[in-house]
C-alpha cells in the first residue's frame, strides 16, 4: 500500500451544514452495511438524497450508488465481504487496526459501548460496537456530537482504511472519502499513526470479545431500522 500518496484537497467540515453531514453518514451507514435485498431496493432513494448533497461528498457516494444500481445483489455481496471480511487492510471494526484480537481491544470497545449507553441505545450479543456503519449511524440519528467524536478519534484509521479502498480499487472508496471530507482533515500525528498501524498491522493475540458486542437486529431497531 502506498501511504505517500496525497488525500484529496476536500472542503473543511466547518463549511458543511450539520444537516448535510448527517446525511451523508445516514448514506454511508447503510452503503457500508452488509447488502440486503431491502438496501438495493432503497438506492433510487438514496440517489435522490446524494444528490442534495455539496459536490464534494455527493459525487462520491453517487459513484457507488451508480456501480451498486448496474450490479446484482448476489455480486454486491461477494465484493462485500471479499472487500471487509476477507482484508486485515480493509476491516470495518475501528478499533481492531491498533489491537486486533486483543484484550486491550476490549477497553478500547468500552469507549464506543459508553456512548451508545449515554445516549440511551441497549447493547446486545452479536455485533461490535465498533463496526464503522454502526458508528456512522449512531452519529447520524442518535447523537450526532458523541458520534463525530468517535469518528474523529478514529481519522487515521479511517484515512488507513480509505487508502486501502483506493489501493485496491475497490468502488466502497468513494463511500470513504465522502465520510473523511466531513471529519477534520489529517495532521502530521495522523500521518505518523498511519504509517506505524500499516507498518505494524493488526496484532493477532485471539481473546474473547462477546461482552463488548451488539445484537445488529437490535441496534436496528434502537437507531431507526437501518434495514
Amino acid at each position: 500500500m502506498s501511504l505517500l500518496k496525497p488525500r484529496r484537497k476536500l472542503a473543511a467540515p466547518d463549511d458543511m451544514a450539520e444537516l448535510d453531514r448527517r446525511l451523508v453518514w445516514r448514506i454511508a451507514a447503510l452503503l457500508l452495511d452488509y447488502p440486503t435485498e431491502q438496501t438495493m431496493t432503497m438506492l433510487n432513494q438514496l440517489q435522490t438524497a446524494a444528490i442534495t448533497l455539496p459536490q464534494h461528498t455527493g459525487r462520491p457516494l453517487l459513484s457507488f450508488i451508480e456501480h451498486a444500481q448496474r450490479t446484482s445483489w448476489f455480486t454486491l455481496t461477494k465484493s462485500y465481504v471479499d472487500t471487509f471480511d476477507m482484508k486485515r487492510r480493509s476491516c470495518l471494526h475501528l478499533t481492531y487496526y491498533a489491537y486486533g484480537d486483543t484484550r486491550k481491544r476490549g477497553m478500547a470497545l468500552l469507549r464506543f459501548k459508553h456512548a451508545y449507553k449515554t445516549a440511551g441505545v441497549t447493547l446486545g450479543d452479536h455485533e461490535l460496537p465498533d463496526h464503522l456503519s454502526v458508528v456512522l449511524e449512531f452519529a447520524a440519528t442518535i447523537d450526532p456530537v458523541a458520534g463525530e467524536r468517535l469518528l474523529g478519534e478514529h481519522v487515521p484509521v479511517l484515512e488507513l482504511l480509505r487508502l486501502s479502498l483506493h489501493d485496491s480499487e475497490s468502488p466502497y472508496a468513494g463511500v470513504l472519502d465522502a465520510v473523511c471530507a466531513t471529519l477534520p482533515p489529517i495532521t502530521t500525528a495522523d500521518r505518523r499513526k498511519i504509517t506505524e498501524l500499516a507498518a505494524q498491522g493488526p496484532p493477532d493475540e485471539e481473546v474473547g470479545l462477546e461482552p463488548f458486542s451488539m445484537d445488529p437486529q437490535m441496534h436496528l431497531a434502537e437507531m431507526g431500522g437501518r434495514r
